[in-house]
Formats: C-alpha cells, structure tokens, sequence
C-alpha cells in the first residue's frame, strides 16, 4: 500500500498570480528607505525590554493593511497564513517572528500621532501616479454573488410591492 504524504495538495504553486505580481512591483518601486528615514526619528529606541520590531516590516505591514483593507487582527492572521505576505514584509517566523495585533496597532497609532500614515500614504500615491500606475483597495476574500431564490409564493405569483409582505395590507400592519 503506498503511504500518502501530507505535501500532497500544499505544494507551491508556479504560477504568478496578481497578489506576488502586485507586491513584487511595490517592493521595487516604493522607496522604503526613504520611507523609514521619515519614521525612525519616532520610533521607539528599545532601549528596555524586548527589541522592537523593525521599522521597515511594520510600514511594509502597515502598506499591507491600506492596500488589501486589513484590521490589526486580520493584518496578523493573514501574516500567518499568506506566505506573499510574510515575504513581502520581510518576516523570518523563525528569526523575526510575526508581530501582534496590539504591536501592529501601536506603530499605526505612531503614524498618525505624527501625522505620518497619510503624508506617506500620499507620497507612495504621488510617486505610483508619476509612473503611470494607480493603486485600488483590494480585499482579502472576493466576495460572490448569488441570486436570493424568488419570493412570488402569492396568488398572482408576482413579487409583492417593496415595504409589504404577503398576507398583510400596504402599510403593513396585520388585518
């Protein structure tokens, strides 16, 4: 009997879908450097307690969260589960381990305390527009759309006017 592997099904896929597409060109194109240089004069110095993160991975994190509409919680969960994500940040789970939530929204409140996430977020704009190039909110789970099954269970088998229900008179109240 052959012995099933648990690879099966889990293995990288080569193709490139527009997620790595998309993030590899903003790697390239934004200038992170830049970027930091605007943000370290604010950063915590950790000069007590656990080393803090590093400030490239949380902007990058933080570019995460504005560009596919991630809540801190969500920002985390999808670092551990989308490994595009993780790369893109510039997270090792081995090494650098993956930042919280509560990590994630104090370096979101530091931007904008001082008046930061937008001043960057409008650079990256202004630079993206300069190259032709624009970016759109995206999400995480693209939504479907089913069609709710008719509801013409009367006697004319029409759809009763908006505001009523079967059964009842137009201003709905019981008869």
């Amino acid at each position: 009997m052959k012995q099933l592997r648990l690879t099966n099904g889990f293995e990288p896929s080569t193709k490139r879908t527009r997620r790595p597409a998309f993030l590899g060109e903003m790697l390239a194109v934004v200038p992170w450097d830049a970027l930091v240089a605007r943000i370290a004069p604010f950063a915590p110095a950790g000069t007590t307690g656990r080393p803090p993160y590093p400030v490239p991975l949380l902007l990058r994190v933080h570019f995460l969260q504005q560009w596919f509409s991630l809540a801190d919680e969500a920002a985390r969960e999808a670092l551990y589960d989308i490994p595009v994500y993780r790369a893109f940040a510039g997270i090792d789970p081995g090494a650098t381990g993956i930042p919280d939530a509560t990590t994630i929204l104090r370096f979101r409140h530091l931007l904008e305390r001082h008046d930061l996430a937008t001043a960057l977020l409008d650079t990256v704009n202004a630079l993206l527009e300069a190259r032709g190039l624009m970016v759109r909110r995206g999400t995480l789970v693209d939504a479907t759309i089913a069609r709710a099954p008719s509801s013409t269970k009367n006697r004319t088998g029409m759809r009763p006017p908006s505001g009523t229900r079967p059964g009842r008179g137009t201003s709905g109240s019981s008869a």
